[in-house]
């Protein structure tokens, strides 16, 4: 039997947090994110427990007396938000200690999670990989979170063939939204056609978070001596001689790419974050992602 994707113990830390969303979006309510706060229909759905600012009014009295703990009612209101979540399931992606597409994998379970707890709608789609985009088709709800880990549990990098061109595929799933909401991508970016497509989500006014995932190993190569690389994705194969001087020409250029990818996303309203698979799951989430207003 397979580990679980997550310990219980973590689950309910997630169901504290909600993702934030910078601006009002297509299918929510008066104006606002639809949120647990302010329910306005009779249709229960769920509870989640209290945190600091929620509405006293949505206290649910019974489960107090029962439990001593404050929960808050979760109604379905009219209209709700998607959370799209995009991974980079490339054979770059496969890569890495740790490896980049399991650790993509899991912030996509965590925050997927906690869209589900809030009662969004969430999908994902893998791209990047040839031929066929896995699809976590749109589901709402708590229940469906074990479908979503056995989704991203699956997800593996091809081993072979050509490899998928993320520009004509995000342009696709661009043009095929008719709601756009909330929008995570998870990928190293390492396809010059990432750029290109995330220009295509931007002009359908996704608000898209950026999360450009490398391995500690393409931040800081140990590198030395004569060396053949060989491209991950075109089998592409260079000769270098790894010393002090090209290390350093690497992270530079290294630095001012992510300059530049940073800037092309803050000139679009899109928020860019760098993240290495060596920083712990609980750290991202519970701090890093906050201070970057992607979570609350």
């Amino acid at each position: 039997m397979s580990e679980p994707f997550f310990s219980e113990d973590f689950l309910q830390r997630l169901e504290r947090l909600a993702l934030a969303a910078r601006h009002a979006m297509p299918g929510q309510t008066q104006g606002e994110r639809r949120s647990t706060k302010r329910g306005q229909s009779v249709e229960f759905a769920d509870f989640r427990p209290y945190v600091m600012g929620d509405d006293f009014r949505r206290i649910d009295w019974n489960a107090y007396a029962r439990l001593e703990r404050f929960f808050i009612k979760l109604f379905v209101e009219e209209e709700d938000l998607t959370v799209h979540f995009i991974i980079d399931a490339s054979r770059s992606m496969d890569w890495g200690e740790p490896n980049k597409l399991r650790y993509a994998a899991r912030v996509a379970g965590a925050l997927g999670y906690v869209a589900l707890t809030g009662l969004d709608r969430v999908t994902v789609t893998a791209i990047g990989g040839g031929n066929g985009q896995p699809v976590f088709p749109a589901q709402r709800g708590k229940r469906q979170a074990l479908a979503l880990f056995a989704f991203l549990q699956a997800l593996k990098a091809p081993q072979n063939g050509t490899p998928g061109d993320p520009a004509a595929q995000l342009r696709a799933y661009a043009a095929a939204q008719s709601r756009p909401g909330l929008l995570v991508v998870l990928s190293d970016l390492m396809h010059d056609g990432w750029v290109e497509g995330l220009r295509a989500l931007a002009a359908r006014r996704f608000e898209i978070s950026v999360l450009h995932i490398l391995a500690p190993e393409e931040i800081r190569p140990e590198l030395n001596g004569d060396l053949k690389l060989i491209d991950a994705e075109s089998s592409a194969e260079v000769e270098i001689t790894a010393d002090y001087e090209v290390l350093t020409r690497y992270c530079q250029s290294l630095a001012d790419w992510q300059a530049d990818l940073r800037q092309f996303c803050r000139s679009r309203g899109m928020a860019y974050l760098p993240i290495e698979t060596t920083v712990p799951l609980e750290e991202l989430l519970f701090t890093w992602l906050q201070r970057q207003g992607v979570l609350r």
